[in-house]
């Protein structure tokens, strides 16, 4: 996840929003649309990074104090970017140049959540915000005589294997966190609306399928297709680990056919299943390896885990990370205060000031995370020579697809034996459990990443009221993740609010389209370093070639559609699923062997 350019802001006092570009009584001109560009993104510039500068202090010291300026700050961002969104649309009928209508576009869809132009609106929009992150992230569940934050108990999930213990914890979460923010997100949901309508969309929901270059329905349309292409994939893994679930729990705890238990899965939310490989992993046949063990026995810190993802960028010939992201990062949770621990990346000052904010521990997962992160940070530093609206990915997705190339090469055993973190690459006979392990987490994501804005969709559209919010949810989870709650949920119950990205408002169709994108770019990396054999062997670690057409695709940020930014590094100008199966294709052959004579229907 990144932050920085919609999470950054200044005062009022400190920037003024000047005149209107063009006078009331005149057609507004092509010399008008410049001019007001050219206001708008030099006084954004300089508010995205005092909103930046307060968003870190926010999210690294969590106190009454710096929500509120969180919050006046947001509501002052927020002000800004709605009022120049509706400026910009004044020029739509405009004729102007190609570089300017641009502009104009990405201001219009440059926010999130709008507030309307009523008064007070963005500051009750904000503050809802404020407390709607704040409730997530000081909730703690107390359990067995101790207070437990979310991390703590998705250390547990991890290993924990007692299904008393893994509904007690999952549905303790749910009722700490989710239930008590109900009625604020309600609330934002009416605002963020009003907002939206009066930028020109019906919804907030039409306003966020806007940002793919192409119109909101068709949008939609293309994610309903790129499922159809990965469904079956996961079809079978869905099959294959809930007969495996069967067996370790028996039908009691996790029945033989329908949906699986969604507790079970070493996750609080279900989203990734890597951590119960231990329980579906093939007989008499592994890895060679154990990521985590490995970086234990080789006396790997966080510290030494962020520097290795920096050295993997690096060996493409990306420049160092400056001397500042690693004086002003947060990479532990701190022992003194309250902070946001969900690992996310920051670009401060649109140039160089990048940071890292996590609490990285010694595991398999957090060395993938660290590759991940960095990569927005290179991303960042990339797009640092385009104007200012031009500085952010070519869409969402992008941004979180760079950090995935590198977590998918992180993960890969060719690229852990040139580190030394392995002796040797292992043979062939490793090739379906190394495969099984990357699809619990790449393959089982997917439906998820889909489900979450499906129901915002939903939500904001009007479809789901307030009443059905979590009835919704479940028949969404059912569709398309095949879970079901480990017991009937109260009639209270906000378990959409059990996750980060619904309390932040964090848009997640990104990481739906990162996935994708992940491995169509991994392919692309492939080919361009001329990598023979299969896919998922391949490490394009060191590779001069690939980093300079990345660093192609990355200088562009966001100045161009995204279908010609993909061109630049891949080739191809279109989103396509097709490498997945390609990649996971012996694994596929192999789990219609072993569900044979299963009844897979969920």
């Amino acid at each position: 996840m990144s932050a920085g350019k919609l999470t950054g802001c200044a005062v009022a006092a400190l920037i003024a929003f000047g005149p209107p570009a063009f006078a009331a009584d005149a057609s507004p001109t092509a010399q008008d649309a410049k001019a007001f560009v050219a206001r708008a993104e030099a006084a954004q510039d300089k508010m995205s990074e005092y909103r930046a500068r307060v968003g870190w202090v926010q999210n690294t010291y969590l106190t009454d104090d710096t929500n509120w300026l969180a919050a006046k700050a947001n509501a002052e961002g927020t002000d800004m970017q709605v009022s120049d969104a509706k400026e910009a649309a004044k020029f739509d009928r405009v004729q102007v140049d190609p570089v300017t209508r641009r502009k104009l576009e990405l201001l219009k869809r440059a926010i999130v959540i709008p507030a309307s132009a009523r008064v007070g609106a963005s500051q009750e929009v904000a503050d809802l915000q404020t407390r709607l992150d704040d409730a997530y992230s000081t909730a703690k569940l107390e359990h067995n005589g101790k207070k437990l934050t979310l991390d703590e108990m998705e250390d547990m999930f991890r290993t924990l294997r007692d299904p008393n213990e893994t509904r007690a914890l999952w549905e303790g979460w749910r009722r700490v966190s989710g239930v008590k923010m109900v009625k604020d997100y309600g609330r934002m949901v009416e605002l963020a609306n009003e907002g939206s309508r009066e930028l020109g969309y019906k919804d907030t929901g039409a306003l966020w399928r806007s940002w793919y270059d192409m119109n909101p329905d068709d949008f939609a349309a293309k994610t309903d297709a790129l499922w159809t292409q990965v469904a079956p994939l996961y079809d079978k893994l869905h099959c294959y680990v809930r007969d495996k679930l069967n067996e370790r729990y028996g039908d009691a705890v996790q029945p033989k056919t329908g949906g699986i238990r969604a507790d079970l899965l070493g996750n609080m939310w279900g989203q990734e299943w890597g951590n119960v490989y231990d329980i579906v992993a093939p007989k008499n046949v592994g890895m060679g390896y154990d990521l985590t063990t490995a970086l234990v026995g080789h006396k790997y810190d966080p510290m030494k885990i962020v520097h290795t993802a920096d050295d993997w960028y690096q060996s493409l010939g990306f420049k160092p990370l400056p001397q500042s992201f690693w004086d002003r990062s947060m990479f532990l949770r701190p022992a003194d205060r309250e902070v946001v621990c969900h690992a996310s990346a920051w670009d401060i000052d649109n140039l160089d000031d990048v940071r890292v904010k996590a609490c990285f521990t010694v595991t398999a997962d957090d060395f993938f995370t660290a590759h991940h992160e960095l990569g927005h940070n290179f991303y960042q530093r990339a797009y640092g020579v385009q104007p200012f609206l031009f500085r952010d990915g070519a869409n969402d997705g992008f941004h979180e697809a760079i950090g995935d190339l590198a977590g998918l090469n992180a993960l890969t055993p060719s690229y852990l034996k040139q580190i030394g973190l392995i002796d040797e690459v292992p043979g062939a006979d490793s090739e379906i459990p190394y495969l099984l392990k990357m699809a619990l987490d790449k393959v089982a994501i997917l439906p998820w990443t889909l489900l979450v804005d499906k129901w915002r969709w939903g939500v904001f559209s009007g479809e789901i009221d307030a009443a059905h919010y979590n009835s919704a949810w479940w028949d969404l989870v059912t569709k398309y993740q095949g879970l079901v709650p480990p017991g009937p949920r109260p009639a209270d119950a906000f378990d959409p609010g059990a996750k980060f990205h619904i309390a932040n408002n964090t848009p997640y169709m990104r990481y739906f389209l990162a996935t994708i994108y992940e491995f169509q770019f991994y392919r692309a990396a492939c080919r361009i370093a001329g990598q023979k054999g299969p896919l998922n062997r391949c490490s394009v670690y060191g590779n001069k070639k690939v980093g300079e057409r990345l660093n192609a695709m990355l200088t562009m940020g966001q100045s161009k559609p995204w279908p010609e930014a993909m061109a630049a590094f891949s080739g191809e100008k279109d989103i396509d699923a097709s490498a997945i199966a390609e990649y996971f294709a012996p694994l596929a052959k192999w789990l219609d062997q072993q569900n044979k004579g299963q009844n897979c229907a969920r």
